[in-house]
């Protein structure tokens, strides 16, 4: 039987002093509290990343590794959301920083390997992601996987409407929250929402800066209506396994 799922902040620091330091797998997941339509909750990226970080978890688990999840990181660069009440972003480089330093923690500890569970998609947490990712690689103190949703293969594996570009507060994400946590989905209101098609790839990749220029008025893109708890569910697995995947090919590394 596979062991038990650890989090951090339930844990004792004695628990944590005897931790099978090798078979543990530290994992972080990495959000923002942005909006996400007239429908969804701010924190949606965490919820979906902390699925994704409870997924592999077990996943982890079945292969005598002791998962370890962490406090999640609610508080990111959010500037594409800016402009919408509830937001709240924050610097990257103060991202790039905090992940550095939760790094450096686990090494002391002795933890071989982090993984980083991330749904927020905001060009600029991503590069702050990339550059902890960097950093920590660079300080050869512990491994670390981040399988980036938005590079191959990944993104292959994940929805049509993920694909597009146009899956912020649709369909995609949608579906990870009613799965997730449905009691925070707007029904009546998500159900009556037209779909949003432009893509925000391509707005990104033409210069747009904001949701609002990006053709999101109502900080949504993608259609909300199409979403449901068993595509939620299908994506969950698929976000577990990818997690799954990334970590294991950097512990042979």
């Amino acid at each position: 039987m596979p062991g038990p799922v650890l989090r951090l902040v339930e844990l004792t620091w004695t628990e944590v002093e005897a931790l099978p330091v090798e078979r543990t797998v530290a994992l972080l997941a990495t959000g923002a509290v942005e909006a996400h339509g007239p429908h969804l909750p701010l924190g949606t990226d965490v919820i979906i990343a902390e699925s994704m970080a409870e997924a592999a978890a077990h996943r982890l688990a079945e292969k005598d590794l002791v998962p370890l999840l962490l406090p999640e990181v609610t508080y990111s660069a959010a500037p594409f959301a800016a402009g919408f009440p509830g937001t709240i972003s924050v610097r990257a480089e103060t991202v790039t920083a905090l992940l550095v330093v939760v790094a450096d923690a686990l090494a002391e500890w002795k933890i071989g390997t982090l993984g980083i569970a991330n749904a927020h998609l905001d060009p600029a947490h991503l590069g702050a992601l990339h550059e902890a990712v960097d950093t920590i690689r660079e300080r050869g103190r512990l491994r670390v996987a981040f399988p980036d949703l938005t590079y191959k293969p990944w993104v292959h594996l994940l929805s049509e409407e993920f694909q597009s570009g146009a899956c912020h507060a649709g369909s995609y994400e949608g579906s990870v929250v009613m799965a997730a946590r449905a009691d925070l989905v707007r029904e009546e209101i998500r159900r009556k929402l037209e779909p949003n098609p432009r893509s925000l790839s391509v707005a990104i990749r033409e210069g747009k800066k904001t949701f609002e220029e990006a053709g999101g008025d109502q900080a949504y893109f993608g259609d909300p209506a199409a979403a449901s708890a068993e595509e939620g569910r299908r994506t969950i697995a698929i976000l577990g396994e990818i997690l799954e995947e990334a970590i294991l090919a950097e512990m042979k590394t």
